[in-house]
């Protein structure tokens, strides 16, 4: 990125545009259609120039009166060094507050400069007060001029701002004109995944106002924020109102009932009781009512809900606390794109749908991925109870930033921090993502928490995959694909989370953004095995929570977005790829700490033999020949050395001792195991990487009865028989091994008596081998009768 000195002429003399040319001012102004999207959401047809986001925007800091300005703007791309078009009607018509390169805002093309304007009347009711003119966020750099004269400018795609109007209004209609410049990733500015040539797990952009514009009514000494900072320990909720002068008066209550009051200073703490507080959590998002008045003029209402965030040992583990205690932290990466609107929900109904997505599925966790959304969003996660990530939106990936645009990021991320810390479900704060743009990430960590000590900051989120691992902050924090695998340890001053796993995708015929073009990590055939890998995946997880001090997991992702077709649902929303209640279950189980998946116990200290079960091939059992595994026919005249290799002794799990390891019978230390998915038999050379993968969890067998083993290192991928070999497989995925035709059977083993058995034991079969008898039992020490083994 060149330095920031093309901004100058841009904030100094207006909008310094390059390569557009010059539009001549026409004398009528195009209607608004929406422009065609590859996929409409179920909300798409609702959208009209008379409900275009007609919700107050602003919920944590609400007044009575106000005028959305939300609805058809007219619109030109601008051409360099323009003047504003005052008095001018521009050619074409846009719907505010969709950005110009989405279906829903009329346009669907990309300009770098571009220009909006309208007329507005302020009504008759608001004289005497001072106007505000707000807008939600506008990406990138705005200006705007009120009757012809500049009422000012903001830098940041996420922001909101507002300025005041009132000296420049007229009688009648007033117009108003803003000028944008959005460079999008040819720029060095926070643009997250938008991308000018979007592609692969980068995005169409979204420039020009895409948030709610409205203009209100205010006493000249008004609530410009509420900095709100629940205090569990103290029972109280400490307020800071921040405006010019003045003393507020802060009331919390609950309905018609106060249940504290306080008052002091403006831009001063004021601590109100809250005593007997109910505590807000996913499970009981309860939240209070805030009225705040300033000097007897200015009233605002807000709210906030009673919570503390932080860590704390528990069990000799560092885990992150929600009200003292821990909460597995289970939830999913939600890029917040739409098919029709991009950045932009088509409604406040679309807004919430995502979240109660997650409620629904079991989820009570969400990552805001690199995006920051309307503050509507946030209400909606406040008030259904999700635990909230949010990340930054990151700079343009492959540079490294210079200092202005340093700079220029740190205003930005301060912006973020500034304007959501009274938000009751965020819980911590994520600076950078897998090395994008990052720079100082250890002094970056320790600049939020300065600036926010009330929430957890993770320094670098995937800072296992990219080597930018600042070595500080609350979270160490591991991208592992498609995982669980063996994220790192919790140390003394970090817990341990997995920021990103699963991507497992799947496409769905007629609701694809690309037809046959859609990826994931893992594609699987169809939604049942879709549901049947996520459940294993969170098996994997739940195993981790005890084995390595696993705290936190994000699974990729809530939707599919654009060619990711890795989403539990499509990407218009019209299609839920699994069965809500499977991963309910699975999601609950892992935060309750149930078993996630039922176990299949084996008889620990005991020699078996692993049969097939596939029709017509059930006289083969598993066993090693020259290192490597294969199943082979196998009965009473088969040879001593045969019934050996055909052989196994039973152990607790080399990596898990709550799942299984197999032991050579005549090569005592060997074990079998995976290999870049082929499976050995090789000698146990004590690393960790060779114990998880000769670690295998028995499970009820995926064709009924009998059972199956999934690895512990890659859930949902199991011990197969192809071929006469043995592989490490999924169902459907992309290697010859992992055909999806009699995957079910290829996978399930019955547990024969051994071929070769130990010394004192009954000899093999002979006529060969029996099924498990009918209502018995194992346990660790070997078989045993009746139910309470």
């Amino acid at each position: 990125m060149p330095p920031l000195r093309w901004l100058l002429p841009f904030v100094v003399t207006g909008l310094v545009l390059s390569g557009v040319p010059a539009v001549a001012a026409p004398t009528e102004t195009a209607a608004w259609q929406p422009k065609p999207a590859p996929l409409s959401t179920p909300w798409t047809a609702q959208v009209n120039p008379a409900n275009a986001l007609p919700e107050y925007p602003r919920p944590q800091l609400a007044r009575p009166d106000w005028q959305n300005l939300n609805g058809v703007w007219e619109f030109a791309p601008a051409a360099a060094g323009a003047a504003p078009p005052f008095g001018q009607t521009l050619a074409q018509s846009i719907l505010v507050p969709f950005p110009i390169e989405s279906a829903l805002s009329g346009i669907a093309a990309h300009s770098d400069r571009m220009w909006y304007r309208r007329t507005f009347t302020v009504p008759a009711a608001w004289s005497g007060r001072s106007v505000r003119l707000n807008f939600g966020a506008v990406d990138w750099m705005a200006e705007v001029w009120v009757n012809g004269v500049r009422v000012g400018s903001h830098t940041g795609g996420y922001g909101k701002f507002s300025f005041d109007i009132t000296a420049r209004l007229a009688a009648g209609a007033n117009e108003l004109i803003v000028g944008v410049f959005a460079p999008v990733d040819a720029g060095g500015q926070p643009v997250g995944k938008q991308r000018r040539s979007p592609g692969g797990i980068f995005y169409t952009a979204a420039s020009g106002i895409w948030q709610t514009v409205w203009l209100e009514p205010t006493p000249s000494n008004h609530v410009t924020r509420l900095d709100i900072t629940p205090d569990v320990p103290g029972a109280r909720v400490r307020v800071i109102v921040r405006a010019a002068s003045g003393t507020a008066t802060v009331t919390v209550r609950t309905g018609p009932t106060v249940i504290g009051r306080g008052s002091g200073p403006a831009n001063t703490e004021i601590a109100v009781p809250v005593p007997g507080a109910r505590l807000w959590s996913p499970d009981d998002p309860f939240l209070y009512d805030l009225d705040v008045t300033l000097t007897g003029r200015d009233a605002v209402t807000s709210y906030f809900g009673m919570r503390s965030v932080g860590k704390a040992v528990q069990d000799g583990v560092l885990r992150p606390v929600l009200n003292g205690r821990f909460v597995f932290q289970v939830g999913t990466l939600d890029q917040g794109y739409w098919p029709d609107g991009i950045y932009t929900a088509p409604t406040d109904a679309a807004l919430r749908f995502d979240l109660q997505a997650h409620k629904d599925l079991g989820f009570n966790t969400v990552r805001k991925h690199i995006k920051v959304e309307p503050d509507r969003w946030f209400y909606w996660a406040d008030r259904l109870g999700l635990l909230v990530w949010q990340d930054m939106p990151s700079m343009p990936t492959g540079r490294n930033p210079d200092a202005a645009a340093r700079a220029n990021f740190e205003t930005e991320l301060r912006e973020l921090v500034d304007a959501h810390r009274s938000v009751t479900s965020i819980v911590q704060w994520v600076p950078f993502n897998e090395g994008w743009g990052v720079y100082d990430p250890a002094r970056i960590a320790d600049l939020v928490k300065s600036w926010d000590p009330s929430r957890l900051v993770d320094n670098n989120s995937g800072s296992n995959c990219c080597g930018f691992d600042g070595g500080n902050g609350d979270t160490v924090d591991d991208h592992i694909y498609v995982g669980p695998g063996s994220p790192q340890r919790p140390s003394a001053t970090r817990v341990a989370q997995l920021g990103e796993y699963g991507g497992l995708g799947l496409r769905v015929a007629g609701h694809e953004w690309s037809p046959g073009n859609g990826f994931g990590y893992e594609m699987v055939p169809n939604g049942q095995v879709l549901t049947d890998r996520y459940v294993s995946l969170i098996a994997g997880v739940a195993r981790l929570v005890p084995r390595t001090g696993l705290s936190a997991a994000i699974y990729t992702q809530l939707t599919d977005v654009e060619n990711e077709a890795n989403g539990l649902y499509t990407y218009d929303r019209a299609v839920l790829k699994v069965d809500v209640a499977a991963v309910r279950a699975a999601n609950r189980a892992l935060l309750t700490g149930a078993r996630v998946l039922p176990a299949a116990p084996l008889p620990v200290g005991s020699r078996i033999s692993l049969r097939v079960t596939t029709p017509g091939f059930t006289d083969r059992y598993a066993r090693h020949q020259n290192g490597l595994g294969f199943t082979e026919h196998v009965d009473a005249a088969s040879t001593a050395l045969l019934k050996a290799d055909a052989t196994w002794r039973v152990v607790a799990g080399l990596a898990d001792p709550t799942c299984y390891s197999f032991e050579s019978v005549n090569f005592p230390g060997q074990y079998l195991r995976h290999a870049n998915s082929r499976l050995r038999k090789d000698p146990n050379d004590g690393s960790d990487l060779y114990r998880r993968d000769a670690t295998w969890c028995s499970r009820p067998g995926l064709a009924g009865g009998n059972i199956s083993l999934d690895a512990v290192d890659f859930p949902g991928k199991f011990l197969r028989h192809f071929n006469a070999e043995l592989w490490l497989a999924a169902n459907g995925g992309p290697n010859p091994y992992e055909s999806a035709a009699n995957f079910p059977a290829d996978v399930t083993w019955n547990i024969a008596p051994p071929w070769t058995p130990a010394p004192g034991e009954v000899g093999g079969p002979t006529a060969g081998p029996q099924p498990r008898p009918v209502g018995q039992h194992v346990r660790r020490d070997g078989w045993c009768p009746g139910s309470r083994c």
